[in-house]
């Protein structure tokens, strides 16, 4: 039986590289997010390129619905053998203007969702002496910036995610963090910058990341399971 990947919040960058990558080495994949027509468009491509694809439409924001979403995934490919977690609120708030109100607003997405699918997929991976949980999340993850004040959601996060490595290195299961302080090609967040750009406003200097390269990366964190985090750019850890 093929092993199975859950991709949760797949966009048309990064989740969308990472469901391609994994289809590749033949791994069953789900795709998960809200809209259900690009899901359809991905899983067909996946499909006619020999690839098994399910879809699952669910706001992950919604954590009342998350076991419900878990039962789907496990209806449609059984025990997962890993899952990606690449879903994030907009943390795009300068730190003046950050409120208790929009701090909560952040942390559905950017802690809670990847927590309860965790205690959702995580138990069976334990059983079965192995598994794998991944992430991909932005560099305010790491460091602090002005304007990015969202960070602090992703960097519980990260916090949680190595924790979790401590606790289940031993027992199988591999869990990595990949951060990026890069603007990923295909993201809107890149469609963004360069419809700025061409409008002639003056954008941020910062480097363009290929969605393929980083989803090259992740897998390759994964088969290696030598370390538990990552950045792209390297040396992010150092800034």
């Amino acid at each position: 039986m093929s092993k199975s990947i859950a991709v949760f919040g797949v966009g048309p960058a990064l989740g969308r590289a990472v469901a391609q990558r994994y289809a590749r080495e033949g791994y069953g994949v789900v795709l998960v997010a809200r809209r259900q027509e690009p899901l359809e468009a991905l899983a067909e491509e996946l499909r006619d390129a020999g690839a098994t694809a399910h879809v699952i439409t669910a706001d992950l924001s919604d954590l009342s619905g998350l076991p419900q979403v878990a039962k789907e995934v496990r209806a449609v490919v059984g025990d997962l053998d890993a899952f990606y977690y690449g879903a994030a609120a907009n943390g795009f708030i300068p730190a003046v203007d950050l409120t208790v109100q929009r701090a909560q607003a952040l942390m559905p997405l950017g802690f809670y969702a990847l927590l309860a699918l965790v205690r959702e997929f995580l138990p069976a991976m334990l059983v079965r002496g192995d598994g794998a949980i991944l992430s991909a999340q932005g560099a305010s993850a790491v460091n602090g910036r002005p304007n990015i004040a969202g960070g602090f959601a992703l960097a519980a996060q990260r916090n949680y995610l190595q924790s979790l490595h401590a606790a289940v290195a031993d027992e199988g299961v591999y869990v990595g963090g990949l951060y990026i302080g890069a603007a990923i090609e295909h993201s809107p967040f890149h469609a963004e910058r360069e419809a700025a750009r061409a409008a002639g406003v003056s954008v941020p200097e910062m480097p363009t990341a290929d969605p393929r390269q980083l989803a090259d990366l992740i897998w390759t964190m994964h088969h290696a399971k030598s370390r538990p985090e990552a950045t792209y750019p390297e040396g992010l850890f150092n800034h």
